[in-house]
């Protein structure tokens, strides 16, 4: 007899609960700063956020939100390759190269989409991608719908990326890592992965989700702090919704390897062109990023980093290795993490408990992140409001 769906979706639903694992959304009203008014039931309150990817604080700059609302449509009303692909598109591409010193740029609706296209466009079956086991959830998708053989290393060992290489030598090989680890916060060992892919013949793909625009010399990426150029990576992904603040994406690298892109890559030829309103407002973004601007924000950012893990040292607080904005608290047990979390909403801070299968089994974290947008006094209360917490859990 046939399964019924419904009782399927119970079923989950149910083991979702009794794992403490159910997802909730959050009702944002109005955002100013780092400050938010949040729904909570039929009121409303205020909370300190330490959750954002907004790690510059540009979401809310004058000059991207005057960019967004001087732009003349709200939608690009097709794909790219019918009649969708805007002015403002093609500047935020040329924008992009120009700033990241490669070739080319190609846009796309979400980071998610970019990571799905490269790995479908580049690999079939026969064909190999070897990846981070902590790679994110995108890349991982995009090489089981590639059809390709699929290994996973254990996190940052480029030597064992390297095995997995040498045991598969038939076929195009893909060799696929975040650059910043978006739940732990470290950075991929680049150099090493670059040096591993370059013997064994292989492609490095790098997605830069978390290190663009905070990263390398005027906010370039993990790949430049790596030392690392076009040769060594020719392909990565850039997004718009961590520090520049906005929403989309693009793939950069080889002129040719995004010329194939364009040619092939299903979410890009099947979906509507990113909003032109938001390639202006990213663009934007992209000027104050690379301007005199941009470094004195990352110079806050680094600042406010350091004093948030030197204040967590001095209160007894165990932070996970990360010199980056992501400064994960591990919890371990789903229902300790949520409890956690609530009682900082309690005292006004807002700080997401991240669980499996986001992380891996016996993981669930505090996920904190800091931004340059915070005060100091700010990061000073979350920290004691850890503290008072983490005694009475």
């Amino acid at each position: 007899m046939r399964s019924r769906l419904s009782e399927r979706i119970a079923a989950l639903h149910a083991q979702r609960e009794s794992a403490h694992r159910q997802r909730f959304r959050r009702t944002v009203l109005r955002r100013e700063g780092v400050r938010c008014e949040v729904l909570d039931g039929s009121q409303s309150r205020w909370l300190l956020n330490f959750c954002s990817n907004d790690y510059l604080g540009l979401s809310q700059h004058p000059r991207v939100l005057a960019a967004l609302r001087k732009a003349d449509s709200a939608g690009s009303t097709a794909s790219h390759l019918v009649c969708g692909h805007d002015a403002q598109h093609a500047a935020l591409e040329e924008a992009l190269a120009d700033w990241l010193q490669l070739p080319r740029a190609l846009l796309f609706g979400s980071g998610y989409m970019a990571n799905l296209a490269v790995l479908q466009a580049l690999l079939g079956t026969g064909d190999l991608c070897v990846q981070d086991k902590l790679n994110h959830a995108s890349l991982i998708d995009g090489a089981r719908l590639a059809g390709c053989t699929f290994k996973r290393y254990p996190h940052a060992d480029a030597a064992a990326a390297g095995r997995q290489l040498v045991a598969h030598p038939e076929g195009v090989a893909v060799l696929a890592s975040d650059g910043v680890f978006s739940m732990d916060g470290d950075v991929a060992p680049l150099p090493a992965l670059a040096a591993e892919a370059k013997r064994h013949e292989a492609l490095l793909y790098v997605d830069d989700a978390h290190g663009i625009g905070v990263m390398g010399a005027f906010g370039r990426g993990s790949v430049d702090a790596a030392g690392l150029t076009v040769d060594d990576v020719p392909l990565r992904l850039v997004t718009f919704g961590k520090a520049l603040g906005g929403a989309g994406a693009a793939l950069v690298g080889d002129a040719d390897l995004i010329e194939h892109l364009l040619q092939t890559a299903r979410p890009g030829i099947y979906t509507t062109a990113l909003p032109p309103a938001q390639a202006a407002a990213t663009l934007a973004a992209l000027m104050i990023v690379r301007s005199e601007e941009g470094d004195a924000l990352r110079h806050r950012l680094r600042d406010n980093i350091t004093r948030f893990r030197v204040g967590a040292e001095a209160r007894g607080l165990s932070l996970r290795s990360s010199q980056t904005a992501i400064q994960p608290l591990l919890v371990g047990a789903d229902a300790e993490a949520i409890a956690l979390s609530a009682a900082l909403e309690q005292r006004g801070y807002w700080v997401a408990a991240i669980r499996p299968p986001t992380v891996p089994e016996h993981s669930a974290r505090l996920r904190i992140t800091v931004s340059a947008a915070h005060a100091s006094e700010q990061i000073d209360g979350v920290l004691d409001a850890l503290t008072e917490a983490n005694a009475v859990r």
